[in-house]
């Protein structure tokens, strides 16, 4: 089993509250639960702790990092301002290419694949799978980021991509639903060559996920349900 699949197991069991933070993360127990040396388990959790998901602690080790629910806000606006940006960038390069410029294998590649994305999470949401949406929704993202074309802005959502998921896997079972049509039109804007229009859908995208969370966190609190 490589790091990469590994970390994805570590990074499900955080999310989905299995690994509660502050859980310290001992190599050699997880080398056994995942049947694999203790160098694939290093590495995913080293990968890990660049996505803000683990904390490496003198005398400890690594260990869940705390839940990213006081960091909301700032993340929240931060992904406004960045992914803004890589929806504006992904517009920009779809409008070169249409426009006969030199055609991008990587391009087509990545296009295809978020046509799979949004079908994919179409059948989980029919299917009521919404455990499963919180990934796709980071692989969307991280597919617009990419379609930018932009190695700067891929590295900035990379480093907060892990606390995203972890937000979005709070509140997916209500804001999926509403929030995964979306995606389709922002993606006809980038492929549009729509800059301002594509920048403008995702930048309220993002904004109307921040208002559910918060609006769900109230909703907790005064029905006093713990977070």
């Amino acid at each position: 089993m490589s790091p990469l699949v590994v970390g994805a197991r570590i990074r499900a069991d955080i999310i989905s509250g299995v690994l509660e933070p502050g859980t310290k993360l001992r190599e050699t127990a997880l080398a056994e639960q995942y049947a694999v040396s203790r160098i694939p388990v290093r590495e995913a959790l080293r990968s890990l702790e660049a996505e803000g998901l683990v904390e490496s602690r003198p005398y400890v080790g690594s260990i869940v990092a705390p839940s990213p629910i006081e960091d909301a806000e700032d993340l929240f606006e931060i992904r406004i301002v960045l992914e803004s940006a890589t929806a504006r960038r992904a517009a920009k390069r779809a409008a070169a290419h249409a426009g006969g410029g030199e055609p991008d294998p990587r391009w087509r590649t990545v296009r295809k694949e978020i046509n799979e994305i949004l079908e994919a999470g179409d059948a989980v949401i029919a299917e009521g799978r919404f455990e499963d949406l919180a990934v796709l929704n980071m692989r969307f993202h991280f597919a617009i980021a990419e379609l930018s074309g932009s190695l700067s802005l891929i590295s900035l959502l990379r480093q907060i991509s892990g606390k995203i998921e972890w937000l979005y896997s709070l509140n997916v079972s209500r804001r999926g639903t509403q929030a995964w049509p979306e995606h389709r039109a922002i993606l006809a804007a980038v492929d549009a060559g729509q800059e301002t229009n594509a920048a403008a859908l995702m930048g309220a995208h993002v904004a109307r996920s921040r208002d559910a969370y918060f609006a769900m966190m109230a909703e907790r609190a005064e029905s006093g349900v713990d977070e």
